[in-house]
């Protein structure tokens, strides 16, 4: 196969945040001959050159037509990931983990000679005193009070032995930072403030104050950006991992500027102990570990993905409405309007390059 044209893709979670930027590049890109979408339930949502098929990858006895869909293709981009419930842990494993596993196990059984995975920063371990950005290179154990970022270290040890045992089979890791898009912030608002939050109160208007706590420091990057370094990862004969995040570094004040609020400094226990009482009591969907994780996190360095990729964000930060319109994950105004096969408004976006 040549590495710069590839007859057949499949990627699992097509109808996720990133899957549809992804199946909307790949499907206008030259280089790709058909891509075939998996997902739990059929979207509504025809490109040309684009399958679908219903497919529940925690369910064993889906083994089989999973095994049938991957074996004719060149490529899997395996993007599936269940972030809730956050109370049951054991059903977030059986997807995102046993999932995983039967997706790896079908490429390896098939030879697929591609396999491309959505990894992500949450795989890292706490970064360094100071905050310089890491490489690739740093400790992916994740942070042990969450359960999204034990399920996404310990999917790099599978993935270790995978690439140990099937060495002719072109392995690539996607460590993106925290990624948004105007249609899924809604799905973004449920998941991190709770499905019974208000989205109204979050808008940036009525904000006149922004809690600031220590920790508060994160990256973030469209999903069509990082849908064109999954692309690129597809075309061009890399493998390893790849850190995707634009600039600048989003912290307390460059929220505050972004939002035409305030930042006044909170304690981070303070924070805590409410977002604790409100999972508890099933408000919230984002649990106090994960709040632990976020303030451990460590900051990316992206230059491997720039050299190798020839990849570079479109939208910085500073442009990203999904933190501007929606306050990151609580969706405000705007809310409501996610709907499955809808373009993004790129209106702020540069131009892009032509893909190559």
């Amino acid at each position: 196969m040549n590495p710069s044209t590839i007859s057949r893709v499949v990627v699992t979670g097509a109808t996720g945040n990133v899957g549809t930027s992804l199946v909307r590049i790949l499907a206008r890109d030259p280089g790709i001959g058909s891509v075939l979408g998996l997902a739990r339930r059929r979207p509504a949502l025809d490109l040309p050159g684009v399958e679908w098929a219903e497919l529940d990858l925690s369910l064993e006895g889906d083994g089989p037509r999973l095994a049938q869909y991957v074996a004719d293709a060149d490529a899997v981009v395996h993007l599936a990931w269940r972030f809730g419930p956050t109370h049951d842990p054991v059903e977030t494993w059986r997807t995102n983990v046993l999932g995983a596993v039967r997706v790896f196990d079908a490429v390896a059984a098939a030879r697929v000679p591609v396999l491309v995975h959505a990894s992500s920063v949450g795989a890292y371990s706490p970064g360094p005193e100071g905050g310089a950005p890491v490489s690739e290179a740093w400790p992916t154990h994740g942070w042990p009070g969450a359960a999204y970022t034990r399920e996404k270290a310990y999917l790099e040890r599978v993935l270790d032995t995978f690439e140990r045992d099937h060495p002719l089979i072109r392995v690539v890791r996607m460590r993106p930072a925290f990624l948004f898009k105007e249609e899924s912030a809604s799905g973004q608002r449920r998941i991190f403030a709770g499905r019974f939050f208000p989205g109204q109160l979050v808008r940036p208007d009525l904000l006149p104050l922004l809690p600031e706590f220590e920790g508060l420091r994160f990256q973030v990057l469209h999903t069509e950006d990082a849908a064109d370094a999954y692309r690129r990862a597809l075309l061009r004969d890399v493998r390893g991992a790849f850190n995707l995040a634009a600039e600048p570094v989003i912290d307390g004040a460059v929220l505050g500027g972004l939002l035409h609020a305030r930042p006044v400094k909170v304690p981070a226990g303070a924070v805590r102990g409410a977002l604790s009482a409100a999972w508890r009591l099933r408000l919230a969907g984002a649990s106090p570990g994960l709040f632990d994780a976020l303030r451990h996190l460590p900051l990316l360095a992206t230059e491997r993905a720039r050299r190798e990729l020839g990849w570079e964000p479109a939208a910085s930060s500073l442009e990203h409405r999904g933190v501007r319109r929606q306050v990151g994950p609580l969706a405000g105004h705007g809310a409501g309007r996610e709907r499955l096969g809808r373009h993004d408004d790129l209106r702020t976006l540069r131009r892009r390059p032509p893909l190559q």
